[in-house]
């Protein structure tokens, strides 16, 4: 059974509907504060189909992702002591405690690192507004972050354009599955080394 094929032949063809940019909007937005799918599934391939357009797609990715980020924020800094113990019951307790350490020991600097990398960046908006972090770094890191890792990968798939979907596609099963393998051994060493 094929699971990752389809789901690659079912985003190419979001990438390219009209509405598409709408689209990638909404989800940079709500990934930023509550939803757990990173709007790098949709850029990348919108960004591969229409490479003359990369650039504007990342701005627009980051511009949402950093007001969904904001929204995070003002959830955590006005509703931290109700989403708090839900978000422990859904197994974000270890995430949300290290997260509070690391901003203790370099504050602003994680809101632009955890902006950047695969860590849940949700998880750092929520805990900023916690913390009532100052708003103006807050937003300036998490620009810097979020631009940072969409203009990257908007640049290498515009690059790679619409031939990157001919050397993607008959590897897509491999990738996925390799993607899965390599998330279980992370967590697995994350749950090791706490």
């Amino acid at each position: 059974m094929k699971l990752f094929e389809p789901l690659y032949d079912r985003v190419m063809s979001w990438s390219r509907h009209r509405y598409a940019p709408r689209y990638l909007a909404g989800l940079s937005f709500a990934e930023s504060s509550f939803f757990p799918v990173p709007p790098d599934v949709m850029l990348a391939p919108m960004a591969a189909a229409r490479p003359a357009s990369a650039w504007r797609l990342a701005a627009l990715t980051t511009v949402f992702s950093v007001l969904g980020g904001m929204l995070g924020y003002v959830i955590g800094w006005l509703a931290f002591e109700w989403i708090g113990p839900w978000l422990e019951q859904i197994g974000y307790g270890p995430e949300l405690q290290q997260a509070e350490a690391w901003f203790a020991t370099w504050g602003v600097w994680v809101v632009l690192v955890a902006g950047f990398s695969p860590i849940p960046y949700k998880l750092f908006t929520v805990t900023a507004g916690a913390l009532s972090m100052a708003l103006l770094p807050f937003v300036i890191a998490s620009l810097l972050g979020r631009g940072l890792r969409f203009f990257l990968v908007a640049l290498v798939m515009a690059w790679a354009g619409p031939r990157a979907e001919t050397y993607l596609r008959p590897y897509m099963e491999r990738l996925g599955w390799a993607s899965v393998v390599l998330l279980a051994l992370a967590m697995a060493f994350y749950l090791v080394m706490d």
